[in-house]
């Protein structure tokens, strides 16, 4: 996100305002569905960061696998994981999380911020049995985040597990499922000449509560 024209003293041309916007879920969606026609790779691809025990914080790439309709009372980000893995573990002990959609082609931002809460076990079923087969055995053969000694360590257990499981139908193990990011506040980032970017934040109490909306100074 280099400066742009920097020999250039006038300020850059207006663009489209989307600071009308009054739905942050919506504006979300309508940014999402033109990531998905523009970046060449994980256009719902998401940074997760959460905080361990001792308040040091861990940042990973997550994807985002569901947001929820209008309808929910509690719409929120939807990722799965190992519960047994770091960010399970983080999650689980102080559930609250950031989000961060990064769209270099779009020169697009999205910060996402709220507690987190579990899906279902409805909800985790049924995508754990959209996935690929070899997805759904590697949750049972990883022990995610933990050591492991070697790759071959790793292989024997993904041939032990489809040797276990040798039809389709493959159950979800306990310790994998899903959270729901529920946000508090969403901030949209669009990238302008001379770092006069736009920034819009919407931001409420609790996630039932209504959206406050604020324009920000780059």
């Amino acid at each position: 996100m280099s400066d742009t024209g920097t020999s250039q003293t006038s300020a850059p041309e207006r663009a489209p305002d989307f600071s009308t916007a009054e739905d942050p879920f919506l504006l979300f969606e309508t940014w999402m569905s033109e990531a998905e026609k523009s970046e060449p790779n994980d256009p719902n691809a998401m940074a997760l960061a959460t905080v361990d025990a001792g308040g040091m914080p861990n940042v990973r790439t997550v994807l985002l696998k569901g947001l929820d309709g209008p309808g929910s009372a509690d719409r929120g980000f939807v990722f799965y994981t190992n519960f047994e893995s770091a960010k399970g573990r983080e999650l689980l002990a102080n559930p609250k999380a950031g989000l961060l959609f990064h769209w270099k082609s779009l020169e697009r931002q999205v910060r996402i911020r709220g507690p987190v809460s579990l899906v279902s076990h409805g909800e985790a079923d049924a995508y754990y049995a959209s996935r690929p087969r070899l997805s759904r055995i590697g949750a049972w053969a990883s022990h995610q985040s933990r050591p492991l000694s070697s790759r071959d360590v790793l292989e024997a257990k993904v041939h032990h597990y489809e040797a276990k499981f040798p039809e389709e139908a493959i159950p979800r193990p306990a310790h994998w499922s899903g959270f729901r990011v529920l946000p508090v506040e969403i901030e949209f980032w669009m990238s302008r000449p001379f770092r006069l970017h736009d920034r819009i934040v919407f931001r409420r109490d609790a996630p039932r509560d209504s959206w406050q909306k604020t324009r920000l100074y780059p």
